[in-house]
């Protein structure tokens, strides 16, 4: 390889378009404008690039047919563009839950924390098993999961979900059987986000987070999952963009720190795979560094893959320029290049015998791509990963000849392929198929009085409200006892109306509202678990962890009886009022 190529090997980045050569013209435009190139197959040429990474914003993923073209056109551009004719490594984020690039008609299965919830090694091995069959049927090699962090925090803002739990060895056993399930299916993994991402209320997308945990602590809570990964043979490693002074008191992001990247990960862990940056476009690795110096010190540092560098030609230019002028040696990138090539080997793209990779065909998607047994395999795990929390009095299961008419109101995200939900419909007709006569009004993940106004009209003449909450505030002033806020929405006079802790969170006020009307009130936290410390005291409360339907479905089939729960508490839920009381321990979870 010339020095352009092996450069290109270590460079990871996105590209606008549904197609690799004829994208729409909106894209084209948006590629011209951020990366300088027309479509992939410029983007490939221009960087001699190793990677493509596919998200649903980039109008990369569409539909199972076109992702596969487009897999099909990038691998065409390579073998023509690239003297060496090395394949270009397609990744996604498919972390599933809360993160999933690829939508329906593919299988959408529960997220980490969902699976710490099942307690079982089989359903997240088996979860990623067949996650990683649709994606290489698909000609995606590479799934930037699982996440390794441990959500110590309950406000984390990035991991959250993403992660398996809160306990350090429960998280480890899951990283590893996710590891392994991959594999099975010939997909190169990626535990994240290294050092740990699981103990802080910042984003790093937006700010550079400070973990002010221990070096003994970080060796307790945050390194057993990245310890079980290197152990399970994980294909790469992604840093994190977070500062512990612990691990290193300089005050430089883990992605471009020596002590941690090489220090910790290589020499003390002693793994010898591909490490990766996380996105070099978040705010949190860019604020003490150029864009120039974030990627050759990134390199500097031990990384081997730098992953969407916001100025693509600055960053580019940046590493064969230190390269030139011996701040970097050929040798060093050679090394990063190697790892990279083996990578590539062992999920087939470079097949040892000489023999061009697997084709990406039309036929492999519609046998394996949202294939039945696969659905059924998520539903049959989703059903174990459903927790209840309290059901005051046995209301649950509910049942159709008591509670016919139930009312589905509640927060409405957007589904995080854009291909389910929303989540109030999703219910409503599970719960009808189900024997229930179940109508949905949504009101949002702030809904205002007049919302709450209409959803308590909407619950006279029912049996029973669900409601379905999205990561409710933590206000301490409003946990679990909110009766202005309930008069105000049940009198609808103005002055109420503007009660200030009814504008704090409108979640509450429309819980507490409902509860006031007498009617059994059941919520159903349809992502952080943590909701029901925050909310007034109801008949029941159960999480579901996620809001696509495959979670979605599985709730009402609890809700009634069809399925026992049997999730448990991967994280403990602690007092609003007073965190350091726990409500419901790790571990806690009824059934019937």
């Amino acid at each position: 390889m010339s020095l352009e190529e092996k450069v290109g090997q270590l460079f990871v980045m996105h590209v606008y378009g549904h197609t690799a050569t004829d994208p729409d013209q909106s894209d084209v435009d948006t590629n011209l404008k951020e990366l300088g190139v027309r479509d992939a197959a410029e983007l490939i040429a221009r960087y001699r690039l190793g990677g493509v990474i596919y998200f649903g914003w980039a109008h990369n993923t569409r539909s199972p047919h076109q992702i596969a073209a487009l897999s099909r056109g990038i691998q065409e551009a390579a073998a023509k563009a690239l003297p060496s004719g090395v394949p270009v490594l397609i990744s996604v984020d498919q972390e599933h839950g809360a993160v999933a690039r690829v939508g329906a008609p593919a299988t959408l299965l529960p997220g980490a924390m969902a699976l710490g919830a099942s307690g079982s090694h089989e359903h997240a091995r088996e979860a990623a098993r067949i996650a990683g069959a649709e994606l290489r049927a698909l000609g995606i090699r590479q799934d930037h999961a699982p996440d390794a962090d441990v959500n110590v925090d309950p406000a984390n803002p990035v991991i959250g979900v993403r992660s398996f739990g809160a306990d350090p060895e429960a998280v480890a056993g899951f990283v590893a059987a996710q590891i392994e399930g991959y594999r099975s299916a010939g997909i190169a993994t990626a535990a994240k986000h290294f050092p740990g991402h699981g103990d802080t209320t910042d984003d790093s997308h937006t700010e550079l987070p400070y973990i002010h945990h221990t070096r003994e602590e970080w060796d307790r809570f945050d390194a057993p999952p990245f310890r079980a990964a290197v152990a399970a043979g994980v294909d790469s490693v992604m840093t994190a963009h977070i500062v512990v002074p612990a691990l290193d008191p300089s005050g430089d992001p883990a992605t471009l720190s020596y002590p941690v990247v090489t220090g910790i990960l290589r020499e003390e862990l002693g793994y010898d795979g591909v490490v990766a940056t996380d996105s070099l476009a978040m705010r949190g690795v860019r604020t003490k560094y150029g864009d120039d110096r974030v990627a050759v010190l990134a390199l500097k540092a031990g990384v081997d893959q730098l992953l969407n560098p916001p100025r693509p030609q600055v960053a580019w230019d940046a590493v064969l320029q230190a390269v030139r002028d011996g701040e970097l040696t050929e040798e060093r990138v050679e090394e990063s290049v190697l790892r990279v090539l083996r990578m590539k080997a062992r999920v087939g793209l470079l097949p040892e015998d000489g023999t061009a990779p697997e084709e990406i065909t039309a036929a492999a998607v519609d046998a394996v791509v949202g294939a039945p047994a696969h659905l059924a395999a998520a539903d049959r795990i989703a059903e174990a990963t459903t927790t209840l929390l309290e059901n005051d009095g046995g209301l649950l299961p509910l049942s159709p000849r008591t509670h016919r008419d139930v009312l589905v109101v509640g927060a409405d995200p957007r589904s995080p392929s854009g291909t389910t939900g929303p989540p109030t419909t999703v219910l409503a007709d599970a719960l009808t198929s189900l024997g229930f006569r179940a109508t949905a009004l949504s009101t949002g993940t702030a809904p205002d009085a007049t919302a709450v106004e209409k959803a308590v009209t909407a619950a006279r003449g029912k049996h029973a409200v669900l409601v379905a909450t999205y990561n409710v505030a933590t206000h301490a002033t409003t946990a679990r006892d909110n009766t202005q806020a309930a008069n105000a929405a049940l009198d609808g006079s103005p002055a109420t109306a503007q009660d200030p802790a009814a504008a704090e969170d409108g979640q509450i006020a429309l819980v507490a509202a409902l509860k006031a009307t007498g009617l059994p009130v059941i919520t159903l936290a349809v992502r952080n678990p943590y909701d029901v410390a925050r909310l007034p005291t109801v008949d029941a409360a159960l999480a579901a962890y996620c809001w696509t339907d495959v979670e979605l479905r599985a709730a009402a089939r609890v809700i009634a009886g069809r399925a026992a729960p049997r999730g448990r508490l991967p994280v403990p839920v602690r007092r609003a009022d007073d965190p350091a009381q726990v409500l419901y321990p790790i571990g806690h979870g009824l059934t019937y």
